[in-house]
């Protein structure tokens, strides 16, 4: 007979075998060998060099041979500019004016005749760019095209012979848990090849407006910048991007801009040697809790139109600020960041139907889409040409939490507010413990309406707010924008 104890021991190890054996047959492949080998000859290493103008006066440290604090920068140093310009005029040599500051980075080649692949940042302002090949052969590269807001440049080097290539697949396909592969040139050590998975998709990390990184655990350094993911069929889901770390080394968080984000933006930079994406003409913010309930949407979803650019395509369709966009094209919205990928990835010029919410209820416009590369160049000089009302009423007076005054000149200067704002109230001071300041409204922000209706001074902004206090509304929905005049739309508690 069995003891109890020899049972329960029995039982333990039982256990503990099928506890070591779940991990041992989920392992990963037992080598990445033939992979490494089949893609490493296609990755390169890119070497960014950018002459800088050494202007003397403006911080460039001590001179050789003279006495700390002397040089330029210091403060006598226009003395020391007048002092070169003489011993120039005298034909004694001039001191060196430039200098050259080099940066290495990773690329890939997917076209055998030369076409290289990097990030933008890599090679952003170089003089010249020169990509070096697993053989040691070095070729200089002109720039086709570059993009700033995926982080993508586009190469062209001339090779005696047709180039080991690489091709992108479909990043879409990737799923979390899946194995990858990173190739690229990490603090200098080129051809370095490391390995991990897709941690997550579709992530956003706030560094331009069309964010869906991959992240990888796979080990990203500096100096990894431009390279490829590939997955295990060889095929690059992804160019290696950015890092999330403390130290400035990998800590297994990386990201890598998906394949699909872009390969139409490199396509349209080998063609144009620039972008061409689509553009609404409208601003944009998150709709949360508060605003869905005000807005009747039913949920949250959607974009909410913070403001219409005058000469965008959307003021002519008839959108308005206030309005949800639900639908693109036929596509949900389900977030703010979702409309404008699906915006930029649309052919210029395409008419597109959008499905809005206003007043509670779905209305369809159509929007012929324009050029946002035309948009951002009119954008500076569109500046507003309203008037700044007249106002009898008190200068200040306190609603919802907030002091709110009139736009003086001297408040102007004072919080530094463009005269491209010309109409609203200014919000002078928040209570710390108010409604308002847990939305973060603070003081130097101006408020453009209440509810959709414009306010002119304090008092109009106080009558809003009491009305929609009468009539029972829970929430008011303010338009605020900031200094610059950038607006958007915060809902709060009617007290």
């Amino acid at each position: 007979m069995i003891s109890a104890f020899r049972r329960a021991a029995l039982a333990l190890a039982t256990a503990t075998s099928l506890w070591i054996a779940g991990p041992a047959s989920a392992k990963g492949p037992d080598s990445l060998a033939d992979l490494a080998a089949q893609v490493s000859d296609a990755v390169v290493n890119i070497s960014a060099t950018q002459t800088i103008e050494a202007k003397r006066g403006k911080g460039g440290g001590d001179m050789p041979g003279m006495p700390p604090g002397m040089g330029p920068g210091a403060p006598f140093d226009d003395l020391f500019e007048e002092f070169f310009r003489r011993r120039q005029g005298q034909g004694m040599p001039d001191l060196p004016r430039q200098r050259k500051s080099s940066s290495l980075g990773s690329g890939f080649v997917v076209d055998a005749s030369g076409v290289v692949i990097t990030n933008n940042h890599v090679i952003a302002d170089a003089n010249e760019v020169t990509v070096i090949f697993n053989d040691g052969q070095k070729l200089k590269a002109e720039i086709i095209g570059k993009d700033q807001k995926v982080d993508v440049a586009v190469l062209r080097v001339k090779p005696e012979k047709p180039l080991k290539a690489v091709k992108f697949g479909d990043s879409d396909k990737a799923r979390v848990g899946d194995w990858v592969l990173a190739v690229g040139n990490p603090f200098g050590l080129g051809g370095s090849v490391t390995a991990g998975i897709v941690s997550a998709r579709n992530r956003n990390i706030d560094s331009g407006p069309y964010d869906n990184y991959i992240q990888t655990d796979a080990s990203i350094n500096k100096g990894n910048s431009g390279g490829p993911l590939f997955n295990m069929d060889g095929e690059v889901i992804g160019i290696n991007t950015a890092i999330l770390s403390p130290s400035g080394g990998s800590v297994g968080i990386g990201f890598a801009t998906p394949a699909n984000t872009v390969t139409p933006v490199i396509e349209q930079l080998q063609q144009y040697g620039e972008t061409r994406r689509g553009w609404l003409g409208v601003r944009i913010q998150n709709v949360d809790d508060a605003i869905a309930e005000t807005l009747n949407l039913g949920s949250v979803r959607g974009a909410l139109v913070a403001g219409v650019d005058d000469k965008g395509p959307s003021k002519p369709a008839g959108v308005k600020a206030g309005d949800v966009i639900v639908k693109f094209d036929g596509k949900p919205i389900k977030e703010s960041r979702d409309l404008p990928k699906l915006v930029a990835a649309t052919p210029v010029g395409k008419d597109v139907e959008l499905v809005i919410m206003r007043g509670g209820k779905e209305e369809t416009k159509k929007v012929k889409l324009g050029r946002l590369e035309d948009g951002e160049k009119v954008a500076s000089k569109d500046a507003g040409d309203k008037e700044k009302p007249e106002s009898s009423g008190p200068a200040s007076q306190s609603a919802l939490g907030m002091e709110l005054s009139r736009l003086t000149d001297d408040l102007r200067a004072r919080f530094q507010i463009k005269d491209t704002v010309k109409n609203g109230v200014l919000i002078t001071s928040v209570d710390p413990s108010s409604n308002a300041a847990e939305k973060r409204l603070q003081a130097g922000e101006i408020l453009l309406e209440v509810n959709q209706e414009p306010v002119s001074d304090p008092t109009d902004a106080v009558k809003k707010i009491k009305a929609l206090k009468d009539a029972g509304k829970k929430t008011a929905l303010l338009i605020v924008a900031n200094g610059a005049g950038d607006a958007h739309f915060v809902a709060l508690p009617v007290e």
